[in-house]
């Protein structure tokens, strides 16, 4: 019996060590905002209806790539960023002039008109930069 509880012990701190080992290979990322360059709104929203924006950003690196839509809403403003994720590579090689193209549909639920804000960087001193349009609800 003491012979099992040595090999079962072996086997233990083995299994463990093994699963504790050093070598990093997890893949570093994190997220960032991307500048949005241009977009296509439609002229006017719907009640009920889906609507969709075409939503071009810029795209720095080729380590660069869309995660999801930051959305904020606050009454009848709505605030949109590009939220990219950024994956932390030595071999990123960067890029001058890319641009991504992402659709955000959106649903209309209310009455009146809607304040849209889309991020476009920041200017020198640091302030959030906005492309604004104010579209009416027909």
């Amino acid at each position: 019996m003491n012979t099992l509880k040595k090999i079962a012990l072996f086997l233990f701190i083995t299994l463990f060590s093994i699963s504790c080992s050093l070598d990093d290979n997890e893949i570093n990322y994190r997220f960032e905002l991307l500048e949005i360059e241009s977009l296509v709104v439609p002229d006017e929203l719907h009640l009920g209806e889906t609507h969709s924006f075409i939503i071009r950003y810029r795209r720095p690196t080729s380590c660069h790539g869309f995660n999801a839509f930051y959305y904020e809403k606050n009454l009848n403003v709505r605030t949109v960023a590009v939220q990219g994720l950024v994956v932390e590579s030595s071999d990123c090689l960067p890029f001058e002039n890319e641009t991504q193209e992402q659709t955000l549909d959106f649903y209309v639920t209310n009455n009146g008109s809607y304040i849209f804000k889309f991020w476009q960087g920041k200017d020198d001193n640091g302030e959030d930069l906005y492309l604004e349009y104010e579209i009416p609800v027909i």
